[in-house]
């Protein structure tokens, strides 16, 4: 499979419009997800790693009790690429699934 190439700043940032609670530092989306506790956090990364593996793309990512933190970036790419934004969609709509 081809890898994608990575985006620009300004592309990054134009579409990060559409991901609410998402920003761009360091060369990755970012964001913090919080939950009840930390089974719900567990069920949501466990919905997510399946998802990933599917997209063949893995999140940079940390739990602590009922927080998720995630960096998203395509290292073989470089930076941010579409997959991320994939990933990061993924991730919005599973979380609103939690609300």
């Amino acid at each position: 499979m081809t890898r994608p190439s990575p985006l620009s700043p300004d592309q990054v940032l134009e579409r990060l419009e559409t991901l609410p609670g998402w920003a761009f530092s360091d060369g990755a989306l970012r964001r913090e997800f919080v939950f009840p506790d930390f089974a719900d956090a567990f069920a949501f990364m466990t919905r997510v790693a399946l998802a990933a593996e599917k997209l063949d793309h893995h999140p940079d990512w940390a739990n602590a009790w009922n927080r998720v933190t995630v960096a998203l970036a395509t290292h073989d790419a470089g930076g941010v690429t579409d997959l991320d934004f994939r990933l990061a969609g993924v991730m919005q709509r599973l979380m609103k699934k939690t609300e």
